[in-house]
């Protein structure tokens, strides 16, 4: 493996503290992949997409899905070019430069810090619906502490106890499938059979990219496992199957719930549209006004251990991302300390700004909506530049040899056109917010050149 170029990379010449320990296989980086996405995500976002899609929410699905295959498809590019734990900060590094790598890197950071906390709000949410006499930012602090434990522990043991999990929340969904599958076959749908592809009422392509843009969401996690190439013990091909294999199942059971739920849907898209306040718990009543209420406590159950899970892998790829960038010197260098092979440090810093957004959030009877604007606006902008590193690499540079036509422009151009696509769906403050913070980035590289430049001048020639 190469070095970065900065003296601090994971070549050989690399600070024994600033390394990473290799004990991920395959199957550990689906289930970070999987734990991350969360096999059940659809069920919090399901009464947004099925009001904004006219009803055709499995539609809506379809489409993210082959979306973010293009973005997959890009990422299993760069990871053989660079297998290091900064994911697109070291791709974007790689195939633009040092400055768009920065920028990449820190627009990951909205999504990489701020969806644990959107995910431990989900779990406090859940918790709270099961335990009413507890408050949800009880919960929420609670799912913080026990997952933020076990990723200090080490990504294997997060990772044996994130398969447990996993486990549990596949055998959940398999769950509502039988039993969605035997209340239509006995009693019918309550919509019409291919109304979640086609919709319920005036089918508008608009209205089915628009929700595309908020089902981005439901997918963000399969790029974190990017993050963990520097701790596979099969090397970068590993970390591109993964990535793929990650995106391909969950697109599958996406669609899969998301169809069979809408059919059994009792209120029109209309009214789910005319209700907003309802939007939130569509799943739920979904279940049980046609199942029933056992089963809508087993998936609340499951929702809430499948939450505080999935944002156990993404605080451990948050980690990673500050690690990368505090080991190139773009934060401070105090984050690329290990201990044992674990980013401690980066870990905690991760942990509790995750924890000051969640417990922040879950005071607030807006809190959730706050935060996942933001989100999405982070991950698109570092998707777009990961396109452009496609490009930039192999075509500008020629540095992976002859070019692909289809692999390295094809793809990634529409790759890149889909998430520039999506973010100019996104609500105005979400990209207010994105605008903001790409300031502030664009600050801080500005500092950065500044300092590295008068260092230089100040440096004594070479003899």
């Amino acid at each position: 493996m190469t070095g970065t170029g900065t003296g601090t990379g994971p070549g050989t010449g690399m600070d024994a503290h600033a390394r990473l320990r290799r004990s991920l296989g395959f199957r550990d980086l689906v289930v970070y992949g999987l734990l991350f996405i969360a096999p059940m995500a659809p069920v919090g976002v399901f009464g947004t997409l099925d009001a904004r899609s006219h009803g055709a929410v499995a539609l809506v699905y379809v489409v993210a899905t082959v979306a973010m295959a293009l973005t997959a498809f890009s990422y299993a590019q760069m990871v053989r070019v660079a297998p290091l734990a900064g994911s697109v900060f070291a791709y974007a590094r790689k195939g633009l430069g040092e400055g768009p790598g920065f920028i990449a890197g820190w627009m990951a950071m909205l999504d990489y810090l701020l969806i644990p906390a959107v995910a431990y709000l989900f779990s406090g949410i859940a918790m709270e619906a099961l335990v009413p006499q507890v408050d949800r930012w009880v919960w929420t602090g609670i799912a913080v502490v026990v997952t933020t434990l076990l990723n200090l522990w080490g990504v294997r043991a997060a990772a044996r106890v994130g398969f447990a999990v996993l486990a549990m929340e596949i055998v959940v969904l398999a769950v509502f499938l039988v039993a969605a599958v035997s209340v239509l076959a006995q009693d019918g749908p309550r919509r019409d059979w291919a109304s979640p592809l086609t919709g319920d009422g005036d089918f508008a392509l608009s209205a089915v990219l628009g929700a595309v843009s908020v089902a981005v969401l439901s997918y963000l996690g399969f790029d974190a496992i990017a993050s963990f190439a520097e701790e596979v013990t099969g090397g970068s091909r590993q970390v591109a199957r993964a990535v793929l294999f990650c995106l391909g199942v969950a697109g599958a059971l996406f669609v899969a719930q998301t169809y069979l739920v809408a059919l059994l849907e009792p209120v029109s898209s209309a009214q789910l549209a005319a209700d907003p306040k309802g939007q939130g718990t569509a799943f739920y009543d979904a279940v049980d006004a046609s199942v029933g209420t056992w089963l809508h406590d087993l998936v609340a159950a499951g929702k809430a251990i499948g939450a505080a899970f999935a944002a156990l892998a993404g605080q451990a790829a948050a980690g990673r991302l500050l690690f990368a960038m505090g080991r190139d010197r773009r934060l401070p260098r105090a984050l690329s300390r290990t201990d044992g092979g674990v980013p401690r440090v980066a870990l905690v810093v991760a942990a509790t700004v995750t924890m000051i957004a969640a417990l922040w959030a879950a005071r607030r009877d807006d809190g959730l909506e706050h935060l996942v604007s933001v989100v999405d606006v982070g991950a698109l902008t570092a998707f777009t530049l990961l396109h452009a590193s496609v490009v930039g690499w192999f075509v500008v540079r020629r540095a992976g040899g002859p070019p692909s036509w289809w692999r390295h422009v094809l793809i990634p151009v529409l790759g890149a056109a889909v998430t520039v696509a999506v973010l100019l769906e996104a609500s105005r403050a979400a990209q207010v917010v994105g605008v903001i913070w790409l300031a502030v980035g664009l600050v801080v590289l500005t500092v950065q050149r500044g300092r590295r430049e008068r260092h230089e001048a100040q440096a004594p020639p070479a003899s």
